[in-house]
């Protein structure tokens, strides 16, 4: 993909997190001794009163947010992560369906930069809990259209076409694209 932009989902993240905190006084980031790995330490280190590290401690971090949230704050905890080079020893594969069972749970896989910063916005003002899922290596930009608009719970059609369908969510969006390229040749 030369001369694509690419950025990883979990930079947009914590990008988007940093300016969140200078919008709203109300947000609040844990982590689990993983700043760095999704990239957290952004927020960190622009509001390190705001940031939580909770050890490796994962359940009791959820917890803390609960409460947290209970209180009026919007917090947000280490996301899913695909891990890339670190390799399948390291992947939850299993945590959309895991979320999917806790009633209520919005599941969000941002496929690209774009979509990432806008999912992060759409959580911090969604009324409930949101699992944001992202990516660790670098993915291409997909939504450039300047007309794009992030919606919670709406798919967007990206290809035309009329003998196969195809589906995907988070990273896999830009590998069903260029799957729509080698069957359209």
């Amino acid at each position: 993909m030369q001369g694509v932009k690419m950025t990883a989902t979990r930079e947009s993240y914590g990008n988007t997190l940093v300016e969140l905190g200078k919008e709203d006084n109300r947000i609040v980031v844990l982590d689990a001794d993983l700043a760095g790995a999704t990239r957290t330490a952004y927020f960190k280190k622009a509001y390190p009163d705001r940031h939580i590290d909770c050890g490796i401690a994962e359940a009791n971090m959820v917890g803390i947010a609960a409460g947290l949230a209970t209180a009026g704050m919007i917090p947000f905890i280490h996301a899913g992560i695909s891990v890339g080079e670190d390799g399948a020893t390291h992947q939850c594969n299993e945590d959309v369906a895991l979320m999917r069972t806790v009633p209520g749970m919005v599941i969000i896989n941002p496929a690209d930069d774009v979509e990432a910063r806008a999912a992060v916005r759409a959580a911090a003002m969604y009324d409930g809990p949101v699992y944001l899922r992202f990516g660790r290596l670098p993915v291409p930009v997909i939504h450039s259209d300047p007309d794009y608009k992030f919606e919670i719970g709406k798919g967007i059609q990206l290809s035309e076409g009329e003998d196969v369908t195809l589906v995907a969510t988070g990273l896999m969006v830009a590998k069903a694209l260029e799957a729509v390229k080698d069957l359209e040749a």
